[in-house]
């Protein structure tokens, strides 16, 4: 293996703790019931939208009502989007160590660029990352392998030479269908309903935690 990618939230970056406080503030200024913190943190990965829902479940969301209470969202999101948000502990060691043996390291998400770019500069990452795909850089996201390809073309390495990590089935399908190496983050965002069967992911390996991560990834690098 010659690089290793990332899933964003949830893999690399532990974002729920902003995601729960600005969800929870807007269920208070609705004087709504308090969405609890681990049922903020099951639907992150799902994008802006399924947090939207948990606050509003009566709208639909094409409805225009539910989209401006998304775009607020995203406002505040973006005013204080790494107050409480950090690498998942044992991460920066992980880093540290690719970068070490010249690994290049990227990421691959879902999350829109902006957002992604002002969120890295701000963990002082952005200038680490050797690769950055979003979803305005392809036709296709996750679970389509078409950002994996994209990945692997700019920092030119073979998809198969590459390792690709994250916590929600569409990564491990994009991964596995790239024809990279697939880790499953088990210790990330896992959606309720697919939770309870890891092993159906098909994920070439599965690590609880980031240490676990850090000797799979040493394991096919060494």
């Amino acid at each position: 293996m010659k690089a290793v990618l990332f899933d964003l939230d949830g893999t690399l970056i532990d974002t729920a703790a902003d995601f729960v406080r600005i969800i929870q503030n807007m269920c208070r200024e609705e004087n709504k019931p308090v969405v609890d913190a681990d049922t903020i943190r099951r639907q992150v990965s799902e994008g802006a939208r399924a947090m939207v829902k948990l606050v509003y479940p009566e709208l639909t969301t094409d409805d225009q009502t539910f989209l401006a209470h998304r775009q607020r969202f995203l406002d505040l999101y973006q005013q204080d989007l790494a107050v409480d948000t950090a690498l998942f502990q044992g991460m920066e060691t992980l880093l540290q160590d690719l970068e070490q043996r010249q690994i290049p390291w990227g990421i691959v998400t879902n999350k829109p660029r902006h957002l992604t770019e002002l969120l890295l500069k701000a963990l002082q990452l952005d200038e680490r990352c050797a690769v950055l795909v979003c979803p305005e850089d392809v036709k296709q996201a996750k679970p389509h392998p078409e950002p994996m390809f994209l990945a692997a073309k700019q920092i030119d390495i073979a998809p198969e030479h590459i390792i690709y990590v994250g916590d929600h089935p569409r990564d491990i399908d994009a991964g596995r269908s790239a024809n990279m190496i697939t880790i499953l983050a088990a210790y990330g965002y896992l959606p309720p309903d697919a939770k309870d069967n890891l092993q159906a992911w098909q994920a070439n390996k599965i690590v609880h935690n980031v240490q676990q991560l850090h000797d799979e990834i040493c394991t096919y690098l060494c």
